[in-house]
């Protein structure tokens, strides 16, 4: 143990509810003071895919039956941002806090590796539920779509938001400049997130294909929360509650064994 590391293992005795939400309401103070990059920009984005996809292919793709290609559609590009934005919010916060050297002040705040965890992903999770609720605001001009399962739904938005949340908190402690930030984003979040279903049902694809994207863990996150929307999935819902609910389990033991002992955060 280093001298550096004994005030947060001090604070890891008890609970700081006071400095927890402090922390979390700075966080999300953050985001909302560039709301027009943190919420609008991605809304725009989402219904640009949306004029482009609809026009293309809503009279040559067939997915579940009475579905239209566009309301299928609209689920997906919700959750595709839930995903990016959830993972940008926690690395960005993270690796700015180190390139402008104030994450020290974090770091001797009195606050734990859980204090800080749950402040950092809640905030988060506010940013991607703004993203979405806007979104899904705005589908609503193209076609109105109720939810078949709300509490599918919204479960689904919480455990895919805060997978990714914790995911951008693991890339943000190991980053140490932007570049590593963008290397996560073009080879993890993009690839995975543009192969999980959120243009097609994995149906349609080929055998192989169909099969390997079941090791996606972005497929049951897009999958489950458009079975809010329509009451059927690709896959069942128990299934992908599992699945992310478990991912989101192991990425929360490394993010926090990595807040405890300092990982790359205290040299």
């Amino acid at each position: 143990m280093t001298e550096r590391a004994q005030p947060m293992q001090a604070q890891d005795r008890r609970f700081n509810p006071l400095g927890t939400w402090t922390l979390f309401q700075k966080e999300v103070r953050r985001f909302m003071s560039v709301i027009g990059q943190t919420v609008l920009a991605p809304v725009i984005t989402a219904v640009l895919y949306l004029l482009v996809f609809q026009h293309v292919l809503e009279d040559r793709v067939n997915v579940y039956p009475g579905v239209g290609y566009t309301a299928f559609l609209i689920p997906g590009l919700i959750m595709m941002s839930i995903i990016q934005n959830a993972f940008a919010n926690t690395s960005s916060s993270l690796t700015q806090s180190k390139i402008m050297g104030n994450l020290v002040f974090l770091l001797f705040a009195p606050l734990s590796a859980v204090e800080i965890f749950v402040a950092f992903v809640g905030a988060a999770i506010v940013r991607a539920a703004c993203v979405a609720t806007v979104l899904y605001a705005v589908g609503w001009l193209f076609i109105p779509l109720p939810l078949q399962a709300p509490a599918a739904a919204i479960g689904m938005l919480v455990l895919a938001a805060g997978c990714l949340a914790v995911f951008g908190l693991i890339a943000g402690i190991l980053a140490q400049k932007f570049d590593h930030l963008a290397a996560f984003q073009n080879f993890f979040i993009m690839p995975f997130s543009f192969l999980s279903g959120v243009f097609y049902s994995i149906h349609s694809l080929p055998e192989f294909w169909e099969q390997a994207s079941r090791f996606n863990p972005f497929f049951y996150m897009i999958d489950g929360f458009r079975y809010g929307f329509f009451g059927v999935a690709d896959a069942p819902i128990t299934h992908s509650l599992v699945v992310v609910a478990g991912f989101f389990l192991l990425l929360s033991v490394v993010a926090l064994w990595m807040l405890r002992a300092g990982y790359k955060i205290r040299s």
